[in-house]
């Protein structure tokens, strides 16, 4: 059984989204949020297999609740689904860790067969999301390894330049000490180099710490 969280601060969509979803043998929709702030309390409580997140709603939107929840809980998976396809919506939900992106214009069995298919492992994109990230990657090719780094790498990295260990730096930016540690095997990965020492030496020589 896949276990669902669903947060959408429209009710009836709520309802007629989750009573589709229930209906389904492999699906449950164990909890429902109507904001941010909810869905990212809920979602730590209960660790559904798959988040349903919408991005316009009350108290805290989906792109900061998404990137709250992944920092707690970097494994989480997260389809994104609203109406918006716009640069400033679909990007930045991406970036927060979104897994899916899918449009509220879709059918229900295809928002059941996303919430499938990211459970396996796979992301499933709109075709115009994956369109604009193609057009993108063509406007500005990455021509350092540190331009993949996201701003809590760039941060996580300045504090590995002072010298802290893992445990100081969760402490500091309030997150948990595994958060750090796979964000810290990110930045190793993203710039290609095989410990911290040679990350550290790296963000000098270009200039990514003072």
């Amino acid at each position: 059984m896949i276990n669902v969280l669903f947060a959408d601060d429209h009710e009836m969509v709520r309802i007629g989204v989750s009573a589709y979803l229930s209906s389904q043998k492999d699906i449950d929709v164990i909890a429902e949020a109507d904001d941010g702030q909810q869905a990212v309390n809920l979602a730590l409580q209960h660790r559904p297999d798959i988040i349903l997140m919408d991005l316009v709603m009350k108290e805290m939107d989906g792109i900061e609740a998404t990137k709250r929840i992944i920092e707690q809980w970097p494994t989480a998976k997260i389809i994104i689904v609203t109406s918006f396809l716009d640069d400033e919506k679909v990007y930045p939900a991406l970036e927060a860790g979104a897994t899916s992106y899918m449009l509220k214009t879709s059918k229900a069995n295809e928002i059941a067969d996303a919430i499938r298919s990211t459970y396996e492992g796979q992301s499933i994109l709109e075709p115009e999301v994956t369109g604009k990230i193609m057009n993108k990657m063509r406007q500005k090719p990455v021509q350092y390894p540190h331009e993949y780094l996201t701003e809590r790498d760039k941060e996580i990295l300045m504090l590995m330049a002072e010298g802290k260990v893992n445990q100081e730096i969760a402490d500091e930016l309030y997150i948990a000490l595994k958060t750090v540690k796979v964000h810290v095997s990110n930045i190793l990965g993203k710039l290609e180099v095989q410990d911290r020492t040679q990350a550290v030496i790296y963000a000098f020589k270009h200039d990514l710490v003072k």
